[in-house]
């Protein structure tokens, strides 16, 4: 059974910083493509960033300069450093698993990141 379990959201000022972490129970971390998700109210989820298995980085526009995605695949755990954030960054941000050479996809529960004053 895949588990990915996210942490580090919370309620920050704007400007502020967070880290988000999501640990994956997945055999084949290493060749596994993980991005993060955000879903704001009333709005349908959407990409935020991804690494995949080789560490290659893609972001969303709305992410780029800001936002940091890794992986440390010694602890089956990806990463999204958030910083400067702005309150159009308030969302449920959720962990994406997608193994490679599958047409599996694995979400994590999300984690409320709150930006506001």
């Amino acid at each position: 059974q895949v588990q990915l379990v996210e942490s580090g959201g919370g309620l920050v000022q704007p400007g502020g910083s967070l880290r988000l972490s999501c640990a994956a129970s997945i055999t084949t971390f290493s060749n596994t493509a993980m991005g993060w998700y955000r879903q704001a109210p009333g709005k349908e989820r959407e990409l935020v960033a991804v690494i995949g298995s080789g560490g290659s980085t893609n972001y969303a526009d709305s992410a780029k300069g800001r936002f940091t995605i890794s992986r440390d695949n010694a602890k089956n755990t990806v990463y999204l450093q958030m910083n400067s954030l702005k309150p159009e960054d308030t969302a449920v941000y959720y962990c994406n698993a997608r193994p490679r050479y599958t047409i599996l996809n694995y979400w994590g529960q999300g984690t409320q990141v709150i930006v506001s004053s």
